[in-house]
């Protein structure tokens, strides 16, 4: 019993959302918009896309801004609202390139 009312008393605190990741989508494929509609809002915004692809159930843009920095973001599928806008880090993307030009052909920068 003791044990019950714990478990309720935490619930009654938090609210049932919290356990959600708040960067996830949950809409069903129906009321999503197409992906041209995608391409449409980043072209509107000056955005140069590498990727349109599907994360965590929203649409996730990989490309440029129209400052030329790496951007990623997170869409909602049915209403296109940016959900999380991140610069990417262009030494990262260096440094990832030269792993696998290194790993391909079996040599070592260092």
């Amino acid at each position: 019993m003791k044990k019950t009312l714990t478990v309720l008393g935490f619930l009654a605190v938090f609210p049932a959302g919290v356990a959600l990741a708040d960067d996830d989508c949950f809409v069903p494929i129906a009321d999503w918009q197409p992906r041209d509609a995608v391409a449409q809002l980043a072209e509107a915004n000056g955005w140069t896309v590498r990727r349109i692809k599907i994360d965590d159930g929203c649409y996730e843009v990989d490309g440029r801004d129209a400052e030329g920095r790496l951007i990623e973001v997170k869409l909602d599928p049915a209403t296109l609202r940016v959900i999380e806008f991140e610069y990417e880090d262009d030494d990262a993307d260096d440094r990832r390139e030269q792993d696998r030009r290194r790993d391909r052909e079996g040599g070592d920068d260092d």
